[in-house]
């Protein structure tokens, strides 16, 4: 068990903010693309999207799913997300 690939197991997916300062993120699948005013990232459960001011990724394990991010957080937003190998139809047509 110890030599399955980390791509396969599913990790759990949670938040802690703290003061609207310092924000704990686990389940981070990648970072999509950042900023100091935007953070996208993938997740467990879909897109996520923080914005706020002087935003800064303080640590990122891409291995265990956890980030650091510090700065004035101002919102949250999950979207769907997106298949970039396709959709039902897309495999079912291969």
């Amino acid at each position: 068990m110890a030599n399955e690939p980390v791509s396969t197991i599913s990790k759990k997916h949670s938040m802690i903010l703290e003061n609207r300062k310092q924000m704990s993120v686990s389940g981070v699948k990648d970072v999509s693309g950042f900023d100091e005013q935007c953070v996208n990232l993938i997740t467990e459960l879909g897109d996520l999207c923080i914005k706020g001011e002087g935003l800064h990724i303080s640590d990122f394990s891409r291995e265990s799913g956890e980030l650091n991010l510090d700065g004035e957080i101002d919102s949250m937003v999950y979207s769907e997300s997106r298949q970039t190998e396709g959709g039902f139809f897309s495999k079912l047509f291969k």
